[in-house]
């Protein structure tokens, strides 16, 4: 039997792993994605579908996920919300063919919607009110490490077996949770009269698929067809009326009155653009390592670890830094960081020295460990206590929301570079380009070999075309996400600047905008 004084951090070990599991499935997929696109010849779009698929189903369902942990109990839509993960990566796992490798894909994503809402409202009911911010950052910290080690993690999961194993490993895991999360969690929920707002659910999800519909397919059926318009302006059309109906809704999906707080804006910013960037550049990263340098499984793997381990290194750090500094210095910090490795990034190509991509991939790290924590504390730190979960549902909302509009704008912008380049060295080569140039660009990791059957061109010249259109498209994409990061540091510096954290904070005034929920 577990003792009362033990059961907290049972509670934070149970829930601790399959919260880990999740954020590892938001990025582990980005170093098993030319594996992936080799076995089954998938296309640069159905990777970046197999991809952006989880992104998608944890946007549409991540603030109704947490609403009905409220009404039905969190312990309860946890669990099931772990079986449905467990299944779908069993089943991600097994796919034989791309459709159905994007299907549990979605799956994995709407599941992990529950894990994400659910665990830190969970942890912090277990610790009494002098340990819960220590059990929360500790949630914080391991979601962060499992955000940071996916693409190492993969890397080293497929060269030692397979990409199936990606998926796979993850069922025994969920077992565990399961088994410990049986015999120490206990039921809570919110006040009985909350309700699901069933309209706004609707065109949010309409919304967002929308949009992200539009964004992702662009290039595969062309901007001006009637599927990609047809898509954008039904999801932009989905937004705003979900705006107006859930802002006169009692228990709205998404308070967007909190962005009246500049701090709670600040937090908002900083969680789209961190996702932003890291969903794009970790889709890009080992990308540049396979196809332009050839390294192995393991190889990337490893040489991710200048992000990951920087990052993990540096979180319990941060965290001190921003109970000395507050959150605004320290998240302009970041996005400087961040910056500066996209710049760095966007020069690479096949002659870049091993301590350049060392250094470009370590200052990633950094702007993202001093941008994931300090983020939650800006948004935890804008609102009472009893409005932290809301807060933290609606700002992993926008987070989720990011990652999926910068891949698909970045891999837009990527295959458009890329294909510009491409016709560019084709015709100083004095080779006519055809349909076939389409599939060069799509596929990189087959690149080459393309380009030596179409053209007659021998290996050697092959694989520097195949370096030279991959640098040019490298290059927009990361300079693009260098942009982004220095918006991201200009807003919230001028919010820092502008903003009264003692007003602000005020549960007072909070209590007239948002409805009360007993967290």
């Amino acid at each position: 039997m577990i003792g009362e004084n033990s059961r907290k951090w049972w509670v934070l070990t149970g829930v601790g792993i399959v919260s880990f599991l999740g954020c590892i499935d938001l990025t582990i997929v980005n170093t098993a994605a030319p594996d992936i696109a080799r076995d089954l010849g998938t296309t640069m779009t159905q990777t970046q579908l197999i991809v952006n698929i989880f992104l998608v189903a944890l946007s549409m369902f991540m603030v109704t996920a947490g609403r009905l942990s409220d009404i039905l109990g969190r312990r309860k839509v946890l669990y099931a919300g772990t079986v449905l993960f467990g299944l779908a990566s069993l089943g991600a796992g097994l796919a034989p063919t791309i459709p159905l490798l994007v299907f549990f894909r979605f799956l994995q994503g709407a599941s992990c919607a529950v894990l994400y809402t659910s665990s830190s409202t969970i942890v912090s009911n277990a610790f009494p009110e002098a340990q819960r911010g220590r059990a929360i950052g500790m949630l914080f910290a391991v979601n962060g490490i499992g955000l940071a080690v996916g693409p190492m993690l993969g890397g080293l999961i497929v060269g030692a077996l397979s990409w199936h194993w990606v998926f796979l490993v993850n069922v025994p895991l969920v077992v565990v949770s399961l088994a410990i999360c049986s015999v120490s969690l206990t039921e809570s929920k919110a006040d009985g009269d909350v309700k699901l707002d069933w309209p706004g659910l609707v065109l949010l999800a309409l919304g967002l698929s929308g949009v992200i519909f539009g964004f992702t397919f662009g290039d595969t059926f062309g901007w001006g067809s009637w599927q990609v318009l047809g898509s954008l302006v039904a999801g932009a059309v989905s937004l705003v009326v979900f705006v107006l109906v859930d802002g006169r809704q009692k228990y709205p999906l998404v308070p967007f009155r909190l962005l009246a707080r500049k701090l709670f804006l600040s937090a908002v910013t900083a969680e789209f653009s961190l996702a932003f960037f890291y969903a794009t550049a970790l889709f890009l990263m080992p990308l540049y390592l396979s196809t332009v340098r050839h390294y192995g499984d393991v190889a990337i793997g490893l040489m991710m670890l200048p992000t990951t381990a920087t990052m993990a290194v540096l979180s319990p750090f941060v965290g001190r830094l921003v109970d000395r500094v507050g959150p605004i210095v320290v998240l302009s910090t970041g996005f400087a960081a961040f910056a500066l490795s996209a710049l760095l990034q966007s020069q690479l190509d096949a002659t870049s020295g091993l301590g350049f991509v060392i250094v470009a991939f370590a200052l990633m790290g950094i702007g993202w460990a001093f941008v994931l924590g300090p983020s939650a504390v800006a948004a935890l730190s804008s609102v009472p206590p009893r409005l932290s979960g809301l807060a933290v549902g609606a700002t992993w909302t926008f987070h989720n929301f990011g990652g999926a509009v910068g891949l698909a704008l970045g891999m837009t912008l990527f295959r458009g570079v890329a294909g510009g380049a491409l016709h560019d060295d084709l015709a100083a080569k004095q080779v006519a380009p055809g349909p076939w140039t389409a599939d060069v660009v799509a596929k990189p990791g087959s690149a080459s070999d393309l380009l030596q059957q179409h053209t007659g061109l021998d290996r050697a010249a092959a694989d520097g075309l195949t370096d030279s259109l991959f640098a040019a498209g490298n290059n927009a994409t990361m300079l693009l996400l260098a942009g982004i990061s220095v918006v991201a540091m200009t807003t919230i510096f001028l919010l820092g600047r502008g903003r009264s954290a003692a007003t602000e904070a005020a549960p007072e005034r909070e209590a007239a905008d948002v409805p009360a929920v007993r967290e």
